[in-house]
């Protein structure tokens, strides 16, 4: 009897290890979903706020530059508020608007002449703040998809099928780069 106990001991405890380790992983693989979809929606807000100041810093510039920016900037806006039923970004309204900043505002002499008024100041200052959270926001967001995509990567966590149905989550490849103009003058409001 006591032979029989402890040949059954061993996969008995063999069992509890293996379940708490899958336990572990999927418990993980969830906060890292968690996680992605935490800064997913980080992002969408940074990315309508970049896109809010941009429409409002339009407002300073030159006719023509402002209604390229401005319209950039509406655009980016209507396609966040489509995004908010889960919508995947489009990387290509971003770029639009990316450009139309890099466009209308990389003369560091032109931003600051631009500057010399404290309302232009101000409209510029939160234009560069929402271009480096957004900036900010993106990386976090891939960092983040990138920890997920490796644990999904795991033999076990495939086997185990411990992701369900849970799609893959997917970095956001946009060019979201600061003006020159913008990124030598900038002060982040704290």
């Amino acid at each position: 009897m006591e032979q029989l106990s402890s040949v059954l001991s061993l996969p008995l405890a063999l069992l509890l290890v293996l379940g708490w380790y899958l336990s572990y992983s999927a418990g993980r693989l969830d906060r890292l979903h968690h996680r992605v979809e935490s800064a997913r929606a980080a992002l969408d807000t940074h990315l309508a706020r970049r896109a809010a100041a941009a429409i409002e810093a339009a407002a300073v510039l030159d006719p023509a530059s402002g209604l390229i920016l401005a319209a950039a900037a509406a655009e980016s806006l209507a396609e966040g508020l489509a995004r908010d039923d889960g919508r995947p970004i489009v990387e290509e309204v971003e770029n639009d608007l990316t450009r139309a900043l890099l466009d209308t505002l990389s003369d560091a002499d032109q931003v600051g002449r631009l500057r010399s008024t404290p309302l232009a100041a101000d409209l510029l200052d939160a234009l560069a703040a929402g271009c480096t959270r957004a900036q900010l926001a993106r990386r976090f967001h891939n960092d983040a998809v990138a920890q997920a995509q490796r644990v999904r990567r795991k033999r076990v966590v495939r086997w185990a099928r411990l992701a369900g149905r849970a799609q893959l989550p997917q970095m956001v490849e946009i060019d979201d780069s600061i003006p020159p103009g913008l990124a030598q003058t900038e002060s982040v409001p704290s």
